[in-house]
């Protein structure tokens, strides 16, 4: 078995985000802890002059190194790759079409070098969706770009809990319609996967949150419960997955319910994401579960209109980029087995009746006169003499 180097340096991609935006802030922000550089090899995917920019806005000291392409990226150092070198139009804390395509380009830019080989990694800035520039968020994005059949799930990491959503963003009055007993069940197993796999937990155990208020309230307030729910719940422990519930969320929360659960899945964006950062202390990452590339970004609500105000602060960026890390490692140390199975240390033992059996001799008639003649008695062939005679 191939020996798992933990000390190497992790190439991590790091996209710049919307250019309007606090991605800058929240990258220079972050490697301010000098250990980082120990830690990783960071590849800044943007514009050393949109970089420039922000550090003057805001008044930051930052050193980076522009790169041109990634096999160029030197450990010890703030890697910036350019992405793009033309001009492009800064408005700190302004939407703009421009500055999310900005954004998009980054990560286009990064995929392909995953693709190729040349990053482990992917942490993302933020790009906030607006009526200005409106696509389907990064988590989907990179999903439909990344040619893999494998789809993603979102899962929100904290120092408390991993929350998993089973639909995504969708209006509330299309929820109850996405959620089947089917698409449960798959993001359950996704789930389920991702923590032996990614987060290193052994038989986890996974609680489904109900749909309706108050559990459904025997079917008073809705039957989704029994009728998807709770079936699900039921094939998937048929099938070796520890799953629970369904748990009314205002209960489960509210009595801590969920310090005993690895695992959480909520059925719509706010039923999850309310109670998961009103508990968050220290900090929060939106982690992409089921996909072959490790991608995680700082969990933050709009974040446009801090931009240029230098309030963020680079913790929540630090903590993408260690989960990430960890990630990739988990990944390594729990594949390593299975690429390299032990062989076995013993031998099936083989059926060798039929051998012994017909290893005897048969007694001929010609010899039975002779063998009556002769007073010294014959030794019993054995099965180890007759072994032994072959």
């Amino acid at each position: 078995m191939a020996t798992i180097d933990n000390n190497k340096k992790i190439r991590v991609a790091i996209t710049h985000g919307d250019t309007n935006g606090v991605g800058y802030e929240m990258i220079f922000k972050a490697f301010d802890a000098p250990e980082m550089l120990d830690m990783c090899t960071p590849i800044i995917y943007g514009s050393p002059k949109v970089a420039s920019y922000h550090l003057k806005a805001l008044g930051l000291q930052a050193n980076f190194s522009i790169i041109h392409q990634a096999e160029e990226a030197r450990p010890g150092r703030i890697n910036l790759l350019t992405v793009f070198d033309e001009e492009i139009k800064v408005e700190l804390g302004q939407a703009a079409e421009e500055s999310g395509e900005a954004g998009l380009q980054a990560i286009d830019r990064a995929l392909d070098d995953y693709k190729k080989g040349l990053v482990d990694v992917l942490v993302t800035a933020p790009i906030d969706n607006t009526d200005v520039f409106h696509f389907s968020g990064q988590s989907r994005y990179i999903e439909d770009h990344l040619d893999s059949d494998g789809q993603g799930l979102s899962v929100m990491v904290n120092e408390h809990m991993r929350v998993a959503l089973a639909t995504r963003n969708l209006p509330l009055k299309q929820v109850a319609e996405c959620v089947t007993k089917e698409s449960l069940k798959k993001s359950v197993k996704t789930l389920n996967d991702s923590l032996m796999r990614d987060f290193r937990i052994s038989g986890p155990r996974i609680a489904l949150l109900s749909l309706n208020p108050k559990g459904g309230d025997g079917g008073l307030l809705g039957t989704e419960e029994q009728d998807i729910i709770t079936p699900a719940i039921n094939e998937l422990v048929e099938e070796g997955v520890q799953a629970f519930g369904p748990y009314a969320a205002d209960g489960f929360f509210g009595t801590d319910s969920f310090t005993t659960f690895d695992g959480i899945l909520a059925m719509y964006y706010d039923q999850g994401l309310a109670p998961f950062r009103a508990l968050t202390a220290d900090y929060a990452v939106n982690f992409t579960a089921g996909l072959p590339l490790v991608r995680t970004a700082p969990e933050l609500s709009s974040t446009l209109h801090l931009a240029g105000k230098n309030m963020m602060d680079g913790s929540a960026m630090r903590h993408a980029i260690y989960l990430a890390i960890d990630i990739y490692r988990n990944r390594r140390e729990f594949d390593a087995p299975l690429s390299s199975p032990l062989p076995k240390l013993y031998h099936e033992k083989r059926d060798e009746s039929d051998k012994v059996r017909f290893a005897i001799p048969k007694k001929r008639e010609d010899r039975v006169a002779k063998d009556k003649a002769v007073a010294k008695p014959q030794k019993q062939v054995g099965q180890g003499d007759a072994n032994a005679a072959e």
